[in-house]
């Protein structure tokens, strides 16, 4: 069956009348259970940036990555689903959900996008979906599919280092930027107002922010984190120290992460730390060793808040109960 690939397409100009309104193509809460990692590059040269102008993309990206916060969240399944109405025109399904590494190029060679599905919606306009989940496709070359329909689950097949829905929209080839289809990305163009946007509910950009926090008793793995493994509900009050971790994407040099924990007893920790450069996901953490005497008993609370310029970029909290 025919496939189409995301790599050979020139970025469009001017989108022609007839573009697809379209729906939210994972069945999550933005902001809550998922985020947008990546917008289409809007950087005709080397560098990056998104369609505001900002940094959340990296070089020739030609789509947008709605992201999930761990592969315990993709492992309980999370859906994608057709953002406008039409026919499908190409599936591929088979390949594993493996993170990319550099010994794997050969393995996935032809075939960045990995699992996924390619939806025509009629005048040159269609939709491409990417790194969907080994065995979810749900979908036939041919099959007629409507808004919202259920194509498969987000995965970790093909190019990728963590599990994510990567969306193209392309009109007779070209690549076009739902956010802003009305500038020509390819001519280092930017700084789009909100009102062009294709998206049927619009979807607020977030130049960064927290994707994960959580309880432990030292310094977890980045590895545990990113899976979802590390993150307790419940530490012992003699356990060996209380440490909150934070995973954070889209930072900037300068970006400051204020971490507190409080208990019953009031603040036992704060701590503030500066981010030293741009990074598309990060960790830290920090704690405090548990006292001879041990925790008292009860609630506690990890607060972390990420400011970037002195401007609240994100907030959440996480608790714990120490028995």
């Amino acid at each position: 069956m025919r496939f189409l690939l995301t790599t050979a397409f020139a970025l469009a100009a001017l989108p022609a009348a007839g573009a697809p309104v379209l729906g939210t193509p994972v069945d999550c809460e933005l902001g809550n259970d998922c985020y947008i990692q990546n917008y289409v590059d809007h950087d005709a040269n080397n560098g990056y940036t998104d369609f505001t102008c900002g940094g959340l993309s990296y070089d020739g990206h030609k789509g947008t990555d709605f992201a999930l916060p761990s592969l315990t969240a993709m492992q309980m399944g999370v859906d994608v689903l057709a953002s406008a109405g039409g026919v499908v025109t190409g599936i591929r399904d088979g390949m594993d959900d493996i993170a990319f590494t550099a010994d794997r190029e050969d393995a996935i060679r032809g075939r960045d996008c990995g699992n996924g599905v390619v939806v025509a919606h009629g005048d040159g306009w269609e939709t491409q979906y990417c790194h969907m989940k080994k065995g979810s496709v749900a979908v036939e070359s041919g099959d007629k599919v409507s808004t919202g329909q259920r194509l498969g689950e987000v995965g970790l097949s093909g190019r990728t280092q963590f599990p994510h829905l990567h969306i193209s929209l392309r009109q007779d080839g070209r690549v076009v930027d739902p956010f802003a289809p009305t500038i020509t990305t390819g001519v280092d163009q930017c700084g789009a107002s909100s009102d062009e946007s294709l998206w049927a509910d619009p979807l607020a950009y977030r130049a960064g922010g927290l994707i994960r926090i959580g309880f432990e008793t030292g310094i977890p793995s980045y590895s545990d984190v990113k899976s979802g493994v590390a993150g307790d509900a419940e530490i012992g009050v003699q356990a060996e120290a209380l440490v909150v971790f934070a995973l954070g994407f889209g930072s900037r040099a300068g970006d400051v992460l204020d971490i507190t924990i409080s208990g019953p007893t009031g603040e036992i920790l704060s701590q503030s730390i500066t981010l030293e450069k741009s990074q598309a996901q990060y960790f830290r953490a920090t704690g405090r060793r548990t006292p001879s005497r041990g925790w008292p008993k009860g609630s506690y609370i990890g607060t972390v808040t990420l400011t970037r310029g002195g401007h609240l970029l994100d907030q959440t909290t996480a608790p714990v109960s120490l028995k």
